[in-house]
């Protein structure tokens, strides 16, 4: 029978096995480069339980908890799970977490994608009354 992994062991094989654009965002994020945050990659978040106590769980490609922003990389893949990612938002909005979703090709233009970032972690008082903050780049 085959073994479940935990979910420590999932977010660890992704942080062994990340992309090379996860490597690149990690490497501006990683030991509080960005604006003094601190950041964690493959980050899981339990949201629920399954009927049998199990773990319902997303793993956020970078998270910051102090800001309670989740940072999602899309490559190709999420062309095609929009609904999907939609619907993670959404738990992950109403679990008070705020997403920004970048495109893989976007990182080409690091510095902008960076200060979208920065705007995001700077305080502004209307944003904060709103209480979250989804980018959409799916656009």
């Amino acid at each position: 029978m085959k073994e479940k992994k935990t979910i420590t062991q999932l977010a660890r094989d992704l942080r062994k096995n990340q992309t090379a654009s996860e490597n690149l965002l990690w490497q501006n994020l990683r030991n509080r480069k960005l604006n003094g945050f601190k950041f964690n990659r493959q980050f899981p978040i339990v949201y629920g339980r399954n009927f049998d106590g199990t773990s319902l769980f997303f793993i956020a490609d970078f998270y910051c908890h102090e800001k309670k922003l989740i940072i999602e990389l899309d490559g190709k893949i999420h062309e095609f799970q929009k609904e999907y990612d939609k619907e993670r938002d959404t738990i992950l909005n109403k679990l008070g977490l705020s997403v920004i979703r970048i495109k893989n090709e976007e990182l080409d233009k690091l510095s902008e994608v960076l200060g979208k970032i920065r705007n995001i972690l700077s305080p502004n008082p209307s944003l904060e009354r709103e209480g979250k903050i989804i980018v959409d780049n799916q656009g």
